[in-house]
């Protein structure tokens, strides 16, 4: 079991980013519109959050748009320019993914957004969950330089893709797996954290605005927060594995 999991948080704005790193999250992803999966942040937000917690916290989703992650040239080329300004606005790393018409990771896709991104983390994102077969794209995805990625371990939800993590854990050598998705819930760490990963990701999201005006073009009512509650709930529970473990 790994002792020095790391906790991250997705999150959306710069109020957002100082709320989950003053509850103890580690690092952060920084996106857009979660409820479609998260898109590209606009540049002046990443300036913002950069600012505000530090670059080497934050991680970029780099992401064009919603409806699954099968990218024609023009797409690619958009990913790699929005990567190159990303890094120039202060940002630690990327997170990106893609793959082919028939279900594999796009490996050219990916290589160029490697030597798009330098010297900043380039994260693999749960693309991979959507492969027939996670472990074996995993030392693909590491051949082209990427240092972390992040699954379910091909499950709807993290919990029950517990299995297939601890076999990406086995074969990642130097690449960092980190679970995530389905909704991660303070109460799931332990058993996540058991399968040997070494960063734990999830959104810990609120929402607030529900009683501003909103109607036709504004979309529905309200917004996410980033609910520091959730993200102390889960710095707690990551304490608690590392204490049960130092002690046994």
């Amino acid at each position: 079991m790994t002792m020095t999991a790391v906790l991250e948080i997705a999150v959306q704005d710069p109020a957002g980013a100082r709320a989950a790193i003053a509850a103890g999250a580690d690092r952060l992803e920084l996106c857009q519109a979660l409820g479609v999966g998260g898109l590209t942040p606009s540049i002046g937000l990443v300036e913002a959050v950069a600012a505000a917690v530090g670059g080497d916290r934050v991680n970029v989703l780099v992401r064009p748009r919603g409806g699954g992650f099968v990218y024609d040239d023009e797409e690619v080329a958009l990913v790699a320019a929005d990567i190159v300004a990303a890094v120039r606005a202060g940002a630690g790393g990327v997170v990106i993914g893609a793959l082919t018409a028939d279900g594999q990771a796009d490996l050219d896709a990916v290589a160029r957004w490697r030597d798009a991104a330098g010297g900043a983390a380039l994260v693999f994102h749960r693309a991979i969950d959507a492969t027939g077969d996670p472990v074996a794209v995993l030392a693909e995805l590491y051949a082209v330089g990427v240092d972390r990625v992040l699954t379910s371990g091909g499950a709807a939800r993290s919990i029950d893709g517990v299995p297939t993590l601890a076999r990406l854990v086995e074969a990642a050598g130097d690449v960092e797996i980190m679970a995530g998705g389905g909704g991660v819930r303070p109460v799931d760490i332990p058993a996540i954290l058991a399968a040997g990963v070494g960063a734990v990701h999830l959104s810990a999201r609120g929402q607030a605005g529900l009683d501003a005006p909103a109607g036709p073009g504004g979309g529905a009512p309200g917004h996410d927060v980033t609910d520091a509650a959730v993200v102390a709930e889960a710095v707690a529970a990551m304490r608690a594995v590392a204490g049960s473990t130092a002690r046994s």
